[in-house]
């Protein structure tokens, strides 16, 4: 039998769909961590396998076999099994299996950097198997070519309509990202016992925003293919999808702007994605004006969901909640409100289609989320689901698949620097790439400083030689932990490093000399100040003290220790000469 152009347009959507599916790993891996961002890929690699096999296997039968009372289906288990597939069944097959995998990978972004592959991949099979292939007969049964069954779900029957998923699809993912949200908890330091909550910046955002892109094409196959022929819908069907996707993008920038004061990318990005969520369920029947309120109230709806996850402290790393769940239980009522019932064609439940909307919402929040809260908490009590803090703060690359990376190299030799003081250890130097250029840059630093580390602790064997006082002060004055034996004993004080070299000398010399002293140590930090006018401005070349030693026995005299000093500065510059770092100070005298 050869295709025909409806059969065609229909492969080519489904085509369409699958692009979808890196176009959410991107989104993902760019909105979040870089230490994550291989977990977040190959998680949305991995779903798809699963969810198509899955599918396959016992998915469709129970979305769109023999209906057994409505509530699933029950035939057509591994379709083509044992014979080639009729080219009707193979084609619908293959674009609902797409839906089925989009599905799973909304739940990826939600639980990002903190759930355990193992698990996640449990989730992928719980959602793929049993909770989104039968709330889709519950919706979708009957809606399948002829010759596949007559299976019909009781949603269809009562006049619920939901064109191309707002909740079959992104509602039933969103479900399932809450649960796995609750029971996973926030990530680490997202939100601090005081304070707002604190956001933290994904790893590459230009590739999430050509991931928006990409989805946003990706989007004329998903709602465009879901008329299952080329009829002359397709182009309003696809016109009302890329409205709606402006609508709630440009409102949502505004709105979100006007709010804070700052054009936030995710008010974009996320914007974007709700405003086609929100149209997905009705593009079909309504007008481009419609569309357009309908995406746009997406965008508002977007923003707000947000907001109460941070209120209610709930962490979705990504906003696949705001977007995918809150987004597409409005698109699905606004069926309900704008709706043109010529082209829905249904005899909704009381005549009401606002009703039979509603009832369909419900039962998905009820069954999707049920279902996935329950199971995830089951498995959670077994095993837990999450990861230890010490893998969440190492990163969910190297603790779940072994896969470093370069901004992981460097993070784990600095953190080994810090945790051993060792100053030796060096960084990966790759020329080649932005990283392994700031890393040659670090190792240079730390050349440098090992060097002046040895140089100081040479500087302070050499100080422990010397049998009169010298010392060295830094640009606060304050006098360096090295110094010679006898400094000490010439500045009065058992321990000077702990005091700034002006504090100490005016127990000993007159006001006048203190304020001389202290512009005097100005100038000597003065690049400008020329080294032929120290000897002729210090304040300390000659001084004459008289000291008073109390004395231990109350019965004799105190003892008066009349001393003569000599004062010598010499200025340490850096090495470019621009910089003094800081003053050698030696005293000479009777002490």
């Amino acid at each position: 039998m050869q295709i025909s152009i409806d059969d065609l347009w229909v492969v080519i959507s489904a085509a369409l769909v699958f692009f979808m599916q890196p176009c959410f790993q991107m989104v993902e891996s760019g909105l979040t961590r870089e230490k994550n961002s291989i977990n977040v890929a190959i998680k949305n690699l991995t779903d798809i396998g699963i969810s198509l096999l899955l599918y396959w296997i016992v998915g469709f039968a129970l979305m769109f076999g023999s209906s057994k009372f409505g509530f699933v289906g029950f035939s057509n288990f591994i379709p083509g099994l044992k014979s080639n597939l009729p080219l009707n069944l193979s084609v619908f097959l293959l674009f609902q299996t797409m839906f089925c995998s989009t599905s799973a990978t909304i739940v990826s972004g939600a639980v990002a950097e903190r759930m355990k592959y193992s698990s996640y991949i449990i989730c992928t099979v719980i959602i793929s198997a049993i909770i989104y292939p039968i709330f889709g007969h519950w919706a979708w049964g009957g809606l399948q070519p002829a010759g596949i069954s007559d299976g019909a779900g009781w949603l269809n029957k009562l006049g619920f309509v939901d064109f191309a998923g707002s909740t079959v699809v992104h509602s039933v993912g969103g479900y399932v990202g809450l649960a796995g949200i609750i029971i996973l908890g926030a990530r680490k330091g997202r939100f601090p016992k005081e304070g707002k909550p604190k956001e933290i910046q994904g790893s590459n955002i230009p590739m999430a925003v050509a991931g928006v892109f990409v989805l946003w094409f990706g989007w004329i196959g998903f709602n465009g293919g879901s008329t299952l022929a080329l009829t002359n819908d397709v182009p309003e069907i696809i016109m009302n999808t890329c409205i709606g996707a402006g609508a709630g993008m440009i409102v949502a920038l505004f709105v979100g702007w006007a709010v804070t004061g700052l054009p936030n990318v995710n008010f974009v990005l996320n914007g974007t994605l709700a405003g086609l969520v929100a149209v997905t369920a009705n593009c079909h029947c309504v007008t481009p004006g419609e569309a357009a309120i309908i995406g746009a109230v997406g965008g508002i709806v977007m923003l707000g969901s947000s907001k109460l996850l941070d209120l209610l402290k709930l962490d979705d790393a990504v906003g696949a909640i705001p977007v995918h769940l809150c987004a597409g239980i409005w698109g699905t009522l606004a069926v309900g409100i704008f709706g043109d019932s010529e082209k829905l064609g249904t005899n909704p439940i009381f005549g009401n289609q606002f009703l039979a909307q509603l009832i369909g919402v419900v039962a998905c929040a009820v069954w999707s989320f049920g279902v996935a809260f329950v199971m995830l908490k089951i498995i959670d009590k077994i095993k837990p689901i999450r990861v230890s803090d010490d893998d969440e703060e190492k990163g969910l690359n190297i603790a779940e698949h072994g896969a470093s990376t370069e901004i992981f190299d460097l993070y784990s030799t600095m953190s080994e620097q810090v945790r051993t003081g060792d100053i030796s250890l060096r960084l990966k130097d790759e020329p080649f790439t932005e990283i392994g250029q700031i890393s040659k840059l670090y190792n240079s630093v730390m050349d440098t400083l090992e060097e002046s580390v040895v140089e100081k602790e040479s500087f302070g064997a050499l100080l422990s030689s010397i049998p009169y006082g010298m010392f060295m002060i830094n640009q606060d004055y304050t006098i360096n932990p090295q110094y010679s034996i006898s400094t000490p004993r010439l500045l009065c004080c058992p321990d000077p490093s702990r005091y700034s070299f002006p504090m100490l000398m005016a127990r000993l010399i007159t006001r006048d000399k203190v304020v001389a002293l202290n512009d005097f140590l100005r100038n000597l930090f003065d690049i400008e100040f020329k080294s032929s006018a120290i000897v002729n401005s210090n304040p300390l070349k000659h001084l004459e003290l008289n000291i008073r030693h109390k004395s231990i026995d109350p019965t004799k005299p105190d003892v008066i220790d009349h001393r003569v000093l000599t004062f010598e500065f010499v200025r340490v510059f850096d090495a470019q000469h621009t910089k003094v770092l800081h003053v050698v100070i030696s005293a000479q005298g009777n002490y």
